[in-house]
């Protein structure tokens, strides 16, 4: 019996030179059909942990399958089944979109009879046929991404691996690189997505990892991370004069009822609390009994910056 995972990784490690730990007994799965994320920030072992499942790294320890193939021991199985989307652009500024795909058909040793037509599906799929016999140079940020994610899907793959997809891209084209995404995942595509942009998991990803220090801190979809930790958010943000007093500010008001944890980061303090209407008469008090000063209050439901920041002590932004 086939496995319904596209994707299963199992306590995988990887060190380099014996010393630097990259990603140590990280474990996830990803069905087939779905968008996965590996969410965390720089260095958190994102781009390794992908590397290693497109069979370019080779692991310290554990086991990855693509598809069912172990990427060690099927490493030649799994490049002819997966497609790739590199976070830096492999882009020749000389070559037109089309001949990028022309060259990469043949690379893939797709039959000559059949590659104009593959061709022509890409670039309609992406929106570049209208740009396709221009030359790369030419493309803006956005076309050029449009063009890695192309070349990514001329061999057709059942599983899509993408590396920072819209880094670095303005908004709109962040948006169309989006849409291009829910249009691959419609057509049946698996797609795992490394990303330090918290609305672009938001959005995208069926489920997530929040990846930090080489290691998995949570999975689940970004709603049942959210509504996991059972509870709202109110930040207060004191006054510069007033730094020295947050820590005490902290511990009397971890205090109050309904407060269920309390974090800070300079003058800021993040307050889960059960019930906002219950906890914040009781938080304003303990604000004016220790006679701090207020330039801001927040009250929101939890983001993922809030889940990153409940699992890993700091948020995704400072890094």
């Amino acid at each position: 019996m086939s496995s319904p995972f596209a994707i299963e990784v199992e306590r995988l490690s990887k060190t380099y030179e014996g010393k630097v730990t990259a990603v140590e007994d990280v474990s996830f799965q990803v069905a087939a059909g779905e968008v996965f994320g590996l969410l965390g920030p720089n260095g958190a072992g994102k781009t390794t942990t992908l590397r290693v499942l497109i069979t370019v790294l080779r692991p310290t320890g554990g086991v990855a399958r693509v598809l069912g193939l172990d990427v060690v021991e099927r490493a030649t199985e799994v490049r002819q089944a997966i497609g790739y989307v590199p976070q830096e652009r492999a882009i020749d500024r000389f070559l037109t979109g089309r001949e990028h795909l022309q060259l990469l058909a043949s690379l893939y040793h797709i039959p000559k009879d059949q590659a104009p037509a593959r061709i022509e599906a890409v670039l309609k799929l992406v929106n570049l046929e209208h740009k396709a016999d221009e030359v790369a140079r030419n493309y803006s940020g956005g076309m050029k991404r449009k063009l890695d994610i192309a070349c990514g899907l001329i061999p057709d793959p059942k599983v899509l691996f993408m590396d920072e997809p819209t880094l670095g891209l303005d908004v709109e084209s962040r948006l169309k690189i989006w849409e291009h995404i829910r249009q691959l995942k419609a057509r049946g595509i698996t797609i795992l997505i490394t990303t330090n942009y918290l609305d672009e998991a938001d959005q995208l990803c069926d489920r997530i990892a929040i990846i930090d220090g080489g290691r998995v801190k949570a999975i689940g979809s970004p709603n049942e991370l959210k509504s996991g930790l059972g509870g709202d958010i109110v930040t207060l943000t004191l006054a510069a004069g007033d730094l020295d007093k947050v820590e005490g500010l902290a511990q009397a008001v971890k205090g109050q009822a309904g407060v269920k944890a309390v974090s800070t980061k300079q003058h800021v303090l993040d307050i889960r609390v059960a019930s906002p209407e219950a906890a914040l008469p009781a938080i304003l008090s303990a604000v004016t009994a220790r006679g701090c000063r207020l330039e801001f209050v927040d009250y929101h439901r939890p983001r993922l910056d809030d889940v990153f920041l409940a699992h890993t002590g700091r948020r995704i932004k400072d890094e």
